[in-house]
């Protein structure tokens, strides 16, 4: 106990209202149902989250896009070409691959 009072750094804590100020807060801050680590962790998953909102409000402006460009005879022609590669009935479609387009096998 001499040790405790002879100690300068240990010397406010002989005072009881700063050791419960300092266990209130060492409290308040870590083990608290409101503390400052689950408001850190809530507030990185806000964050993650009003992102992923971004990215879908981003996504539905892309799709709304396609959606206008589809409605169209022109859009939908186009689309079923590229993609489907279908055509009319007197026509020929040649598909071209280029070389750094075809898988190739690498010889170890």
């Amino acid at each position: 106990m001499a040790q405790f009072k002879k100690n300068k750094y240990l010397k406010p804590f002989k005072n009881w209202f700063i050791l419960i100020l300092v266990v209130f807060a060492v409290w308040m801050l870590f083990f608290d149902t409101n503390s400052w680590l689950i408001h850190h962790e809530l507030n990185s998953d806000i964050e993650a989250l009003e992102n992923e909102k971004k990215y879908y409000k981003r996504e539905i402006e892309k799709d709304k896009k396609a959606i206008k460009k589809l409605s169209t005879e022109e859009g939908m022609e186009k689309f079923a070409r590229e993609s489907y590669y279908m055509k009319k009935d007197d026509e020929e479609i040649f598909i071209i691959e280029y070389e750094d387009s075809l898988k190739t096998k690498k010889d170890d």
